[in-house]
């Protein structure tokens, strides 16, 4: 049920990024953002731990802030797979696509989702 509820609000959050970037981030429909939303939690799954231990002492250099290249690298790999549907322009984008959704789950996670889980 959460994994759901996440690839619910990450398609709600392109969406809403799609309209403030429509220059640089395009979106065809709901039904693309929830399409992009699971084969980016599918990546999330399988590629993004793989790319955090190869990528680890980097990580650790730049505090952790390297995560944010990593988690555009995903967001390119979910562009390239999703086709004309969903497009990124560039990696500049994409970073700055990934540290919006972050730090927007983050305040989802700990306003929301938390003090729900906690009654």
């Amino acid at each position: 049920m959460r994994w759901i509820l996440g690839i619910l609000i990450n398609a709600v959050l392109f969406v809403a990024i799609a309209g403030f970037f429509k220059d640089s981030f395009y979106l065809s429909g709901f039904g693309a953002a929830v399409g992009a939303s699971f084969m980016l939690s599918i990546l999330n799954i399988l590629v993004k731990p793989i790319l955090i231990i190869l990528t680890l002492p980097v990580t650790v250099l730049t505090l952790g802030l390297f995560l944010f290249v990593i988690n555009a690298v995903t967001l390119m790999i979910t562009d390239g797979f999703m086709g004309d549907s969903f497009e990124i322009d560039g990696f500049g984008t994409a970073i700055l696509v990934s540290v919006i959704m972050s730090i927007v789950n983050l305040i989802i996670q700990k306003a929301i989702l938390e003090p729900a889980r906690e009654k």
